[in-house]
């Protein structure tokens, strides 16, 4: 009776029934993220009387900060805390850092008087986003299929949506009616994700912290250390493998031994004094299934690392490409004209766009291959008379990048990590992010302080400067980042994996147990 009830209980539990909970909490926090940063230039140049260049660098600082919060929140999660105690403190925080910029923002005193102040402290704590992410939540697992679409293309399409909004709602809010609303909207976005979080609590799956992944990690590299000096068996198979051991880490399978990096294996050798009572001492010795998740995390950083300059490369959309916006003739009709940071939308568009393409089109045909094989004036606010829409293509070319490398990022992290170890993966996603906004910063002061006697390519005024010399060396950057990939990918073993799987048969005989060797546990599409 006692089975009976828990499994009735888990039957409550997680799966789809939590998705509207999960959902509803991360495309408000991303109305909410989007509606602060997106027109965050505006508010740093006009508000606060930053030159371009300091602005640039702020946001993009921050931006390299906010996006490393996930790594931290993933370790305490899997430590000690759990996901939704994480998210849930997270998500408060972050509502104490929106509600005191909007503050700052209604009551003038509070901003800083001298024009080269740094903005105020409630614009960082603004900008650090809950650490969550979507195969992060308190849920089941993330599922193969919704309805037809991946579900990470469902994840994407939702928070496009959540971005569109704030692009066109609180962008125009910001411009036309005032800052203390326009940081106003998003923070009380921000209340309701929090809030539709907390609500679903009692239909999420209460999954134990496992315990470090990184104390792991730093195990295996002390035992592999250790014993440097012994000789490699040429048999794999008498390296130490333990499944009660590895039970609660490898719920889906254990990894299967490798040939690559070779030299981490010398950690599962057992010599005398590994053992104690008959139990591992695991800063002496390691099993070859923890060994391979280290060899996977490794394997994964090379294709994790082209991320990085393609968020270096999308980091002046939200603020060169604004100034520039500004001095273009922005009018839709004699009466109206778009905000500057609105253009932002034909990006997410694309994106939207490019998702649909790339679940219906790309990847069934992919699948279907894998198987038959097996400057005009001077003042620096003068309108020129070039219409904004000259930058569409831009924008919309951003967005089909972001479509296919978000998606595809994501996925495969989640999907080549080791399984205890992908709260941790998917965090490397926001890792790639940060480190893009902090080389975004790094490039764009390097280009200004080397330019600055030859004729500054980064102006306050930018009919003034090149900008256009800075946008080809970013061109020039993501070509070498293109062969770096293409290189990455040719190379790329996919991690082995053992699966058990359990086959009911009919005469109430016992289950039987087969062993599967899967090459990778996703499409093939998409890599």
């Amino acid at each position: 009776m006692a089975e009976d009830a828990g499994r009735e209980k888990e039957s409550k539990q997680g799966g789809f029934k939590t998705m509207p909970f999960i959902l509803a909490n991360e495309v408000c926090d991303r109305f909410a993220t989007t509606g602060f940063n997106a027109n965050m230039i505006t508010y740093l140049t006009e508000q606060l009387h930053l030159p371009l260049v300091e602005a640039s660098n702020t946001l993009t600082n921050l931006g390299g900060t906010a996006s490393l919060t996930p790594i931290v929140g993933a370790l305490i999660a899997d430590s000690f805390a759990g996901r939704f105690w994480t998210i849930t403190v997270g998500s408060l925080v972050y509502q104490l850092g929106m509600l005191s910029l909007t503050v700052s923002a209604v009551v003038p005193a509070l901003r800083p008087r001298s024009p080269s102040a740094p903005p105020s402290p409630s614009t960082s704590s603004s900008s650090t986003p809950p650490s969550s992410s979507p195969p992060s939540a308190p849920a089941a697992s993330a599922p193969a299929s919704t309805t037809g679409w991946n579900f990470f293309n469902l994840y994407f399409f939702w928070m496009g949506a959540a971005v569109l909004l704030a692009l066109t709602v609180v962008v125009y809010v910001q411009e036309n009616v005032g800052w203390g609303w326009g940081f106003g909207i998003p923070t009380i976005a921000m209340f309701v994700s929090v809030v539709a979080f907390v609500v679903g609590y009692p239909l999420y799956v209460k999954m134990k912290p496992g315990g470090s992944p990184l104390v792991r990690v730093a195990q295996v590299a002390a035992a592999a250390f250790r014993k440097r000096n012994v000789l490699l068996p040429e048999d794999p198979s008498l390296l130490y493998e333990d499944k009660e051991l590895d039970a609660d880490i490898s719920t889906t399978g254990r990894l299967l031994h490798t040939n690559q990096f070779t030299f981490l294996d010398r950690a599962a050798i057992v010599e005398d004094g590994d053992m104690l009572d008959g139990r591992p001492q695991l800063w002496r010795v390691s099993t070859v299934h923890r060994v391979e998740e280290v060899k996977s995390i490794i394997r994964m950083l090379p294709i994790w690392s082209v991320g990085i300059l393609l968020i270096t490369s999308a980091s002046h959309n939200y603020t060169f490409t604004i100034q520039q916006a500004r001095t273009m003739d922005r009018h839709i009709s004699p009466h109206f004209q778009i905000p500057p940071a609105t253009l932002s939308i034909f990006s997410v568009l694309m994106m939207l766009l490019s998702l649909c393409f790339y679940d219906r089109v790309f990847v069934p045909t992919k699948r279907k291959a894998v198987a038959a094989d097996h400057g005009l004036l001077d003042s620096p606010q003068a309108i020129v008379p070039i219409s904004v829409f000259y930058l569409v293509p831009q924008y919309a070319i951003h967005g089909i990048a972001d479509a296919f490398t978000s998606v595809g990022h994501m996925e495969f992290l989640y999907d080549q990590a080791p399984e205890s170890m992908r709260s941790t993966a998917a965090a490397l996603f926001w890792l790639a992010i940060s480190a893009g906004n902090y080389l975004g910063t790094l490039l764009v002061t390097l280009v200004h302080e080397y330019t600055k006697k030859r004729g500054d390519w980064l102006q306050d005024n930018i009919n003034r400067g090149k900008l256009d010399y800075y946008y080809w060396l970013v061109t020039g950057l993501q070509v070498l980042n293109l062969v770096f990939y293409v290189a990455c990918a040719t190379h790329y073993t996919f991690k082995p994996l053992e699966v058990v799987v359990n086959e009911e048969e009919k005469g109430g005989e016992e289950n039987a147990k087969e062993l599967q060797l899967l090459p990778s546990t996703k499409n093939e599409g998409n890599m």
